[in-house]
């Protein structure tokens, strides 16, 4: 397969491009003008990097032409600060979406793959854990955005027969995560840790989240280009809830020695417990997570004595 991945320089794009150039795949990758590259690819490795702006309908078409399959996985905003320009929010990567979509019918696409997001798009769970059939009620408008892409790529299969594949990722973690945009409480936590530097938290670091490792996520965006059934939105995670004082505790065991903490006033789009129900990845995707915390943790750190990010 040719393979477009959208947001492919990333942290999870990174990780998924490793992946299909391993498997033999061709990839090209699409991401912000002057993105600086995560590695340097092998003259044997079949890899374009495209630069380009993802609401620009001229790049999305240049990058779609020619490919078999798209991975989407941009987000222009972030759930934190999304609510604070909700029109941006659906200008940027729901209208953006549409002309991928648009692009992928013309361009004869085979599958459009969607990073979604486990969690925000449920809102505030009614049960634990939260099966894919679970009411969707989002409050912050990352995961209304996230919802409607969603539902309109139901819509491209209904209309045009364009098949699609949404995963609902949890929260992974893993080596090339970017400090600077606080990608993730796990990378941000374990760097500031390293540095003996205090941790803020938001709220008592009681709130819950599902928590997996990078090679789990790829594993599951790769089998996702194969599957062809019935139904296609799938809950990714660890399938069991960590809270952030839990993390910090694990932090604290790997390193040695206890950590600062500083805890502030909670935030109000951070719903309190949020854990996936994973039973229909490991049934239909024949999908399982491998790395345990203590061990993606270990991986980490060894990765972020030796890089300078």
């Amino acid at each position: 397969m040719k393979c477009l991945v959208l947001g492919g320089g990333g942290f999870l794009g990174s990780h998924l491009c490793d992946a299909l150039l391993s498997d033999g795949h061709k990839v090209r990758i699409f991401d912000r003008p002057n993105l600086r590259r995560y590695r340097s690819f092998k003259d044997h490795e079949l890899v374009e990097w495209v630069d380009g702006d993802f609401v620009n309908p001229y790049h999305i078409e240049e990058a779609v032409s020619g490919c078999d399959v798209i991975y989407h996985l941009v987000s222009t905003t972030l759930p934190r600060s999304s609510n604070e320009n909700p029109a941006y929010d659906v200008e940027t990567n729901v209208a953006g979406t549409l002309r991928l979509l648009e692009s992928a019918r013309t361009n004869g696409i085979r599958k459009v793959i969607f990073a979604s997001s486990g969690g925000t798009v449920y809102g505030v769970p009614h049960t634990i854990p939260i099966q894919e059939s679970h009411s969707t009620d989002p409050i912050c408008s990352y995961g209304i955005a996230k919802l409607a892409i969603e539902k309109y790529l139901a819509l491209y299969k209904h209309l045009y027969g364009l098949d699609y594949c949404v995963l609902r990722l949890a929260n992974p973690y893993g080596e090339r995560q970017r400090i600077s945009t606080a990608q993730g409480a796990v990378i941000v936590f374990l760097h500031r840790a390293l540095r003996n530097e205090a941790i803020e938290i938001w709220g008592d670091g009681s709130v819950v989240r599902d928590y997996f490792y990078i090679s789990d996520a790829v594993s599951a965006l790769v089998k996702a280009m194969a599957y062809d059934g019935e139904p296609r939105i799938f809950n990714i995670g660890s399938g069991s809830g960590l809270s952030l004082n839990d993390i910090l505790t694990a932090i604290e065991q790997l390193l040695g020695h206890p950590v600062k903490r500083i805890y502030q006033k909670s935030r109000p789009f951070d719903v309190p417990t949020n854990i996936l129900d994973i039973s229909r990845a490991d049934r239909l995707l024949k999908w399982q997570p491998k790395v345990s915390l203590t061990d993606g943790l270990a991986r980490m750190e060894k990765w972020m004595q030796g890089n300078v990010f």
